[in-house]
């Protein structure tokens, strides 16, 4: 009796549909014009200053070396909501005040930027060193030899922990909703705000986010299996 009224809505039900309907529509809206967009735009700068921060660590020169490793671990050893309050809340003491979106794309792509940089770094040292000698051998450079011979095969390495990764920063673009972004979680606030069924609305945007993070990982699969053609068997 309880599992039909549960799921039929009868009787004092424990889900409101008709909230979870109506609820559904401005949830997926901010998804679309700001979670996914948030997400997008933080992992690409992310990615471009994960492979320049990880060249620089792997780099001879000390200098480059040494800001890259200062930089990993300052945004590793802070918090991401701090991060995203310094960006936001603290850069206009200094002059520098900007919007709550752009204030995360700079947040998330600093916090993407390190983590990522590691597994870049990690990536590339994978690579037998047989693979950069051949490249030498037949007369390429060193960015030849990194672009064409070892990246390709670093990417097919770095690809499980990226996506991961990348499914991370979907879940984490729920803490923008703090400095006002008007992403998906924060819609769920809003409209719990005003009906107080905060329960039913989270839940509904824990499902949402899921749904999101599952599909992510079909996409992932199929990136894995087209790039095995780059390792080197």
């Amino acid at each position: 009796m309880f599992l039909s009224n549960f799921i039929l809505g009868a009787a004092d039900p424990l889900i409101d549909w008709e909230l979870f309907w109506s609820s559904i529509g401005p949830m997926v809206e901010g998804g679309i014009k700001n979670t996914i967009p948030l997400t997008l735009l933080s992992f690409t700068f992310g990615l471009i200053l994960a492979l320049l921060t990880a060249l620089a660590r792997l780099s001879g020169n000390k200098i480059l070396s040494g800001i890259a490793r200062v930089y990993v671990s300052a945004i590793r050893g802070t918090p991401l909501l701090v991060q995203l309050f310094i960006v936001f809340f603290g850069l206009p003491d200094l002059g520098i005040t900007l919007d709550p979106f752009p204030s995360a794309v700079i947040a998330f792509s600093l916090n993407v930027g390190a983590y990522a940089s590691e597994i870049v770094r990690a990536s590339i040292l994978s690579v037998p060193k047989g693979q950069w000698e051949a490249g030498y051998t037949i007369g390429m450079t060193y960015p030849q030899t990194l672009r064409r011979i070892i990246l390709p095969q670093a990417t097919r390495v770095s690809i499980p922990p990226l996506s991961n990764s990348f499914i991370s920063l979907v879940k984490d673009t729920s803490l923008a909703s703090q400095i006002l972004v008007v992403e998906l979680f924060r819609k769920s606030q809003e409209i719990a705000a005003r009906t107080y069924d905060f329960l039913q609305l989270y839940i509904t945007a824990a499902i949402l986010y899921w749904i999101v993070c599952f599909v992510l990982s079909l996409v992932q699969d199929r990136i894995e299996k087209k790039l095995d053609r780059y390792v080197a068997k």
